[in-house]
């Protein structure tokens, strides 16, 4: 709550600051002769200007102000509340590396055990851990290959529990419950001061995914997919219902000028809506961040321009409402169910995952999630931006090409 309560406080010292810097400038106005600007100076002035309308337009549209900012938190809030619900999932792999028959009957027992939710799709270590890493299971138990073994006619081991860093209060109780079981074992067989078979933990290095890790990114690429697409494919229809684009046409203003400020308008907007979400993850959902948030910002702001494309592309081929709202749906849909918006793609079939990694959202929500949860670099995101690029290239060639002022 203190980081919510300090970004509320910037945001009015802001707000005030804007107000006494209007209000000086109305007071002092400038009485020199002013300097002649330079053509390219002419024209980034031109995109700034319709910068400054596209904010103010967007901050006087209630419903637009509730698609951007109202609309991505009520979803972030009903599946985070979902995926947070606070209660131990012992979710876990039994990987047998002893051939001892008492090894192959504790195994065989654990799978009948209904505290246990172990997986049997999972046989070996490797795809253990892998599976561990992206929250798909909660914790691993090793039977190493001397678990079992008979001394003196008394089976003896240690059975081992994988756990990673963020993941300690599965182990906990993971651990208390194999504790049991042994326990009760080892009264059959010896006195209750010896312990023939025993526990161990071991953390890994690394943090796993949990639900909520999956939850967050999704609903950011969710409010980028419906402010970069809806936005657009709502207002330009009715800016040339209304003839505004018809009369900007007969001025010197030029396509790319038009797209610029709506893309800078975009930005500042969607960073804003990002940043409220993020803050409440953070505050309310609990949400560790591993990675650099100022190279998140740089990842999100490109997934922002690509994602906007299509919204360009569509609201600016349509003449009204009704002939985008088909198109934009066919476009939207797939993307919201394909990409790992509301729940991840390993769990999809291998064929389908190897199709909807080409899609143009899904590097933009795998990239926030390797840098937001794994803490990697944007320089280490060479398959999410090679992809991304490919599309900004496709995407505004269809934009530029497709567009028409009225």
């Amino acid at each position: 709550m203190k980081t919510l309560l300090i970004v509320v406080v910037i945001a009015i010292l802001v707000r005030i600051g804007l107000r006494l810097l209007r209000q000086y400038s109305k007071s002092h106005p400038s009485t020199g002769p002013k300097r002649q600007l330079r053509p390219w100076q002419v024209k980034l002035s031109t995109v700034w200007v319709f910068f400054v309308v596209s904010l103010k337009r967007l901050f006087r549209d209630r419903l637009a102000l509730f698609f951007t900012f109202l609309f991505p938190l009520i979803f972030l809030f009903v599946f985070g509340s979902l995926s947070h619900s606070g209660q131990i999932s012992l979710r876990v792999a039994l990987i047998n590396e002893s051939h001892t028959v008492f090894a192959k009957d504790f195994a065989n027992n654990a799978q009948k055990d209904k505290v246990l939710n172990i997986s049997k799709t999972i046989t070996t270590m490797q795809q253990a851990k892998q599976s561990m890493d992206r929250g798909q299971i909660d914790s691993i138990i090793e039977l190493p290959p001397n678990f079992g073994e008979l001394k003196d006619g008394i089976p003896t081991g240690q059975a081992i529990i994988h756990y990673t860093a963020n993941n300690s209060q599965a182990e906990q109780a993971l651990s208390s419950v194999l504790q049991s079981q042994f326990s009760s074992i080892n009264a059959r067989f010896v006195k209750a001061n010896t312990t023939p078979l025993k526990v161990v933990s071991k953390q890994s290095n690394t943090h796993s995914l949990n639900s909520f890790d999956y939850t967050f990114t999704g609903m950011l690429g969710f409010a980028i997919l419906g402010a970069g697409i809806f936005g657009p494919m709502n207002v330009f229809p009715e800016l040339k219902k209304m003839g505004i684009l018809r009369r900007l046409h007969t001025t010197p203003l030029r396509v790319w000028q038009f797209f610029m400020s709506n893309m800078l308008g975009q930005a500042v907007t969607g960073l804003m809506s990002l940043t409220i979400m993020l803050i409440i993850a953070i505050t309310v959902f609990h949400l560790k961040i591993v990675g650099n948030l100022a190279e998140l910002a740089v990842f999100l702001i490109l997934g922002i321009f690509l994602i906007l494309g299509i919204g360009l592309a569509l609201g600016g081929w349509a003449k009204n409402e009704r002939q985008v709202a088909p198109l934009g749906n066919i476009i939207v849909f797939p993307m919201m169910f394909l990409t790992g918006v509301f729940f991840p793609r390993f769990l999809m079939p291998q064929w389908l995952q190897s199709i909807t990694t080409y899609m143009p959202l899904t590097p933009v929500i795998d990239g926030a999630r390797l840098i937001l949860t794994e803490g990697k670099s944007i320089l280490n995101l060479g398959p999410q931006l090679a992809i991304m690029g490919v599309w900004l290239i496709i995407i505004y060639a269809i934009a530029f090409r497709v567009f028409r002022w009225e």
